[in-house]
């Protein structure tokens, strides 16, 4: 309850001083383990002179390697990583140590003030224990923005792992989709999910405009939608119901397509939200 007091009081005309939504750019996958596609992006955002910029990231071939390193197997549910409880120093130490801060070195090698953190920096996000059979796995709800309305007004970086915490005190791994769509609600923010496909697919394979609720269900329930794009779309929905935006999933192989995207021009797959 408190949380959601604070959040309903936000003003979202205080983002910034900038006359523009800040843009939440949620990364993972391949482009974590490719220092050169992970330059090129940060390059195009070195670009963004009066844009407000926010990197959600995620980091799963890091965290299964570490894993692996540490004795541990990795399981998925629907996509979803299974956390046990033993293996969330792992997977902590992994997302919000080792890949946050090689994306905020990557950065400042170009210049950007990045600032790295996790979900529970600052009091922003508030976390519940999701799905029982996930285990150590959070469900992430917009808490303060006090700290990100600081960095973005001061031209920070922010660059945020996909590390939450209970109210307990104890650490969870959230979902790096779910956690970008709770970064763009504190934040009024326009959301782009970056993948290692340019979109979403139908049965035919080939790459949809734009995606809806009704199109998504059918395409999941054939399978031509599975594994994590399932759990990437589900968020898509979410945060284009909740902002009433649409929501852009397109490849990070392409990150030049951000400025297309920014001028207002179609990128990927657009997911609408239900009218």
């Amino acid at each position: 309850m408190r949380q959601a007091q604070r959040y309903r009081r936000r003003d979202v005309n205080k983002l910034t001083t900038l006359n523009k939504k800040p843009l939440v750019i949620k990364i993972g996958g391949a482009i974590l383990n490719q220092a050169s596609a992970l330059q090129a992006l940060l390059k195009v955002i070195s670009q963004l002179k009066d844009q407000a910029v926010v990197l959600v990231h995620g980091g799963g071939c890091v965290v299964d390697e570490m894993l692996e390193q540490s004795g541990f197997t990795t399981e998925k549910k629907n996509g979803l990583r299974i956390t046990p409880k033993a293996q969330i120093p792992v997977i902590s130490g992994a997302l919000a140590g080792h890949v946050n801060k090689s994306i905020v070195a990557s950065a400042a090698k170009l210049n950007i003030p990045a600032v790295g953190l996790s979900l529970c920096d600052g009091d922003m996000v508030a976390c519940q224990l999701a799905d029982g059979e996930l285990g150590s796995v959070g469900k992430p709800s917009p808490n303060s923005s006090k700290l990100l309305d600081s960095l973005v007004s001061g031209h920070f970086l922010p660059v945020i792992a996909s590390i939450g915490a209970l109210d307990n005190g104890e650490l969870v791994n959230v979902n790096a989709d779910d956690a970008a769509v709770v970064i763009c609600q504190l934040l009024n923010a326009e959301l782009l999910l970056l993948t290692d496909v340019n979109g979403v697919k139908d049965a035919q394979n080939h790459y949809l405009e734009t995606l809806n609720s009704r199109q998504a269900s059918q395409l999941i329930q054939q399978g031509v939608i599975a594994g994590g794009m399932t759990a990437k779309v589900n968020a898509a929905l979410k945060a284009a119901n909740q902002l009433r935006r649409s929501i852009a999933v397109a490849s990070w192989q392409s990150p030049e397509q951000i400025l297309c995207l920014l001028k207002g021009d179609g990128i990927g797959t657009r997911i609408q939200p239900d009218s």
